[in-house]
C-alpha cells in the first residue's frame, strides 16, 4: 500500500502510512514519481527529503517507497557523461524535454541500448569473491573498465560469457554461491550513496598528487590519497584552480562536482571540459572525467545528493585500481542546503544557522578519500579537493572552520593576490600542508639531486622573514632598512613573481614539473647566497638587483620547458659570471 503527502513545505515532505518503510529508503512521491529519500520517522509520519522541485505536489497524493536505499548505477559509461545530483544524465534528459529539466523526468543513469566489448578476464570454474574483476571493457580511448564482482558475492563460476560484444542488461557469468545459489552476474551495480565501499586496508600516503602548480607541489603538497581545501572569497580563483588540478594532476580518472554554484560557472565547465586536451595523451579531457551539475537554480535538497553521488562514483573506479581527483566546488553550497532542510525540519540550529551535525556530515564526506588497498589486491586512491566559499572571505565561520578539522591541506585564497593578477592566488602565509614529512621519501627518490624538504624550509623562512620586514617597511620606509634586509625582500620578490605565480594560459608554465621547480628554487637560492657576499664587499643591494640577471631569473619559469632541464645548468654558469664581473667592478664598494 502506498503512502500519502501530508503535508509539503519545499523540499521536505510529511507523508503518512509508511512507518514500515525504513530511514534512507528511496520512495517516488507525488502524481509525477518524483525522487525522494526517507530521512527521519516521527510517529506514524515519514519526513521525506525530495530532490526535484516540489511545485504543484498536494496533499493527498500518492508516495511509494522503492524498496532500496538512494542508490547510483555503476557501470560502463559513466565516463564522460554529465550527470545532476541523483545522477541523471543530462544529455538524454534534454532529449526527452528540452533545456530545462523538468520535474519528475526519469532516464537510466546508463545507456541500455549500448553494446560494449566484453573481455573476460576469470574463466569457467574459478572461484570468485567480492571485488574482483570478472572482465573489461574499454570505457574510452584514455579508461579501460574493469567489471567487479558485487559486494556480497563469494562462490565458483559456473558459466561466463566470451569475448564480444554486450549490453549491460545482459548477463555475463553465473556464480554459484557458498549457500547453494545461483546468481546471474551483469555489467552494472547499484550501491546506495551513504554508504563506504569497503576495502582490504588502508595505506599510509607517501605518494604526491603531482598538480604541476609549483606553489602546491613545492610548497603545500597533497599526497595521492588526500583531503585538502580550497577556500576563498567570490573571485579569488577557486574554480580556475580546480580547472587546473582537473587538467593537470596525476590521478587517471577525474570527477568534478558543481554543488550550488552560479549557473554561468557550470556552463563553463561544460562549455570547457569537453574541449580541454589531455596534456599527457593528447586526447580530450573529458575521456577520463565525470561531471555532476547541480546549480544554485535547481532544488536545494539535490546539492546533497550531488556530494554523495561524486564521492560513490570515485569509490568505484577506486576499487578498479585507479587513483581518482573529486574536485567539489562548492562544499558550502551544500553547507547550506543543509541549513535549509534543518531549518525546514524545525531543527535547533547551531552556530550561524547550520545544524548541529554539520561537522559530522563533513567528517563523513572527507573520510571517504584515501589511498588504499582494495579488495582485489590492487591499490587505488581518492583525492578530495573540497572549494570552500566563505562569505566576504571570512575563515572563522563555521563551514571553513570545521573543513579545517578534517583535510591536511589548506589552501588559502587570497584577495589581495588576486587582485594583483598572481595565480594561483594561494596565501603562503596562511596555508599549510600535514604531508610534508610522509612526503620527504618520494621526493629524495625521484628528484634526483634535490633535498626537497631543505629546500622547502629555506623557502618558507625567506618568504615569513619579507613578510615580517615588508610590514616594517610600510612603517618606516624601505630606505630605512639594512641592505641585508631589503635583499631578503628583494630575493622574496624572486620567489613570488619567478616561482610562485604561474601563467595558466602558458603552453610552457601551465605545467611545471617537480624537477623543474626544484631547479628554479636552486637558481634563486643561490642568487641570494651569492648576493649575500657581494654585500659583504660593500655592494650596495640596489647594484645587485639591477643586475640582468634578475629580471632574467624571473623569466626562467617561461623560457625554459620541461623537457630542457640541463639548460639550467648553462644558466647558473651566465649567473656565476655575472657575479665575478660585479665583484671585479664594485669589490672594494661603491
Amino acid at each position: 500500500m502506498p503512502g500519502r503527502v501530508w503535508s509539503v513545505s519545499g523540499p521536505v515532505v510529511v507523508a503518512t502510512g509508511m512507518v514500515s518503510s525504513p530511514v534512507g529508503n528511496q520512495v517516488s512521491v507525488g502524481e509525477r514519481g518524483l525522487v525522494g529519500e526517507i530521512v527521519a520517522i516521527s510517529g506514524d509520519k515519514s519526513i521525506i527529503q525530495v530532490y526535484e522541485d516540489t511545485t504543484g505536489l498536494s496533499p493527498g497524493q500518492e508516495v511509494y517507497d522503492k524498496g532500496y536505499p538512494l542508490s547510483v548505477e555503476l557501470g560502463p559509461g559513466l565516463i564522460g557523461n554529465i550527470f545532476d545530483g541523483i545522477q541523471r544524465p543530462l544529455d538524454r534528459i534534454r532529449a526527452k524535454c528540452g533545456i530545462f529539466v523538468e520535474n519528475g523526468v526519469q532516464t537510466s543513469p546508463l545507456d541500455r541500448d549500448r553494446h560494449w566489448d566484453f573481455k573476460p578476464i576469470l574463466s569457467l570454474g574459478d572461484h570468485v569473491e567480492a571485488g574482483m574483476v570478472l572482465g573489461e571493457v574499454e570505457e574510452t580511448s584514455l579508461i579501460t573498465h574493469r567489471i567487479l564482482v558485487p559486494l556480497g558475492i563469494e562462490g565458483e563460476i559456473t558459466w561466463i560469457a566470451g569475448e564480444g560484444k554486450y549490453r549491460i542488461e545482459d548477463v555475463v557469468a553465473r556464480v554459484k554461491t557458498t549457500d547453494g545459489r545461483e546468481v546471474e552476474l551483469k555489467m552494472y551495480q547499484r550501491w546506495p550513496v551513504r554508504k563506504k565501499r569497503p576495502v582490504r586496508q588502508r595505506l599510509r600516503p607517501e605518494i604526491p598528487l603531482i598538480t604541476g602548480q609549483r606553489v602546491i607541489d613545492f610548497l603545500f603538497p597533497v599526497a595521492l590519497g588526500g583531503v585538502s581545501a580550497i577556500p576563498g572569497g567570490f573571485g579569488t580563483g577557486k574554480t580556475i584552480t580546480q580547472h587546473q588540478l582537473a587538467k593537470w594532476a596525476s590521478a587517471e580518472v577525474v570527477i568534478y562536482i558543481g554543488c550550488g554554484e552560479r549557473g554561468n560557472e557550470i556552463t563553463q565547465v561544460l562549455d570547457e571540459f569537453p574541449k580541454l586536451q589531455d596534456p599527457r595523451t593528447g586526447k580530450p579531457l573529458i575521456e577520463r572525467t565525470i561531471i555532476i551539475a547541480n546549480t544554485s537554480n535547481m532544488p536545494v535538497a539535490a546539492r546533497e545528493a550531488s556530494v554523495y553521488t561524486g564521492i560513490t562514483l570515485a569509490e568505484y573506479y577506486r576499487d578498479q585500481g585507479y587513483n581518482v581527483a573529486l574536485m567539489a566546488d562548492s562544499t558550502s553550497r551544500w553547507a547550506e542546503a543543509l541549513r535549509e532542510i534543518a531549518g525546514r525540519l524545525e531543527m535547533m540550529p547551531a552556530e550561524e544557522g547550520y545544524p548541529a551535525y554539520l561537522a559530522a556530515r563533513l567528517g563523513e564526506f572527507y573520510e571517504r578519500a584515501g589511498y588504499a588497498e582494495v579488495l582485489n589486491g590492487s591499490k587505488g586512491s581518492i583525492t578530495v579537493i573540497g572549494a570552500v566559499s566563505p562569505p566576504g572571505g571570512d575563515f572563522s565561520e563555521p563551514v571553513t572552520m570545521h573543513t579545517k578539522r578534517f583535510v591536511r591541506t589548506f589552501w588559502a585564497l587570497d584577495k589581495r593576490l588576486a587582485g594583483q593578477r598572481h595565480f594561483p592566488s594561494i596565501n603562503w602565509m596562511e596555508s599549510y600542508s600535514g604531508y610534508v614529512n610522509d612526503l620527504t621519501k618520494w621526493w629524495d627518490e625521484n628528484v634526483k639531486n634535490a633535498v626537497w624538504s631543505e629546500l622547502r624550509q629555506e623557502i618558507m623562512t625567506l618568504l615569513q622573514e619579507a613578510d615580517r620586514l615588508e610590514k616594517v617597511a610600510q612603517l618606516i620606509g624601505v630606505d630605512a632598512l639594512p641592505d641585508a634586509q631589503r635583499l631578503i625582500i628583494e630575493t622574496s620578490r624572486l620567489v613570488r613573481f619567478g616561482f610562485l605565480q604561474q601563467n595558466a594560459y602558458s603552453s610552457v608554465d601551465s605545467f611545471c614539473s617537480p624537477e623543474k621547480g626544484v631547479r628554479i628554487i636552486e637558481i634563486i637560492l643561490e642568487f641570494y647566497r651569492r648576493a649575500n657576499e657581494m654585500l659583504s664587499l660593500g655592494i650596495h643591494v640596489l647594484t645587485i638587483v639591477e643586475m640582468g640577471i634578475f629580471s632574467e631569473i624571473m623569466r626562467l619559469k617561461e623560457e625554459i620547458p620541461n623537457d630542457q632541464l640541463d639548460r639550467f645548468e648553462e644558466f647558473k654558469e651566465e649567473m656565476s659570471k655575472a657575479f665575478q664581473e660585479l665583484e671585479a667592478k664594485y669589490g672594494t664598494g661603491i
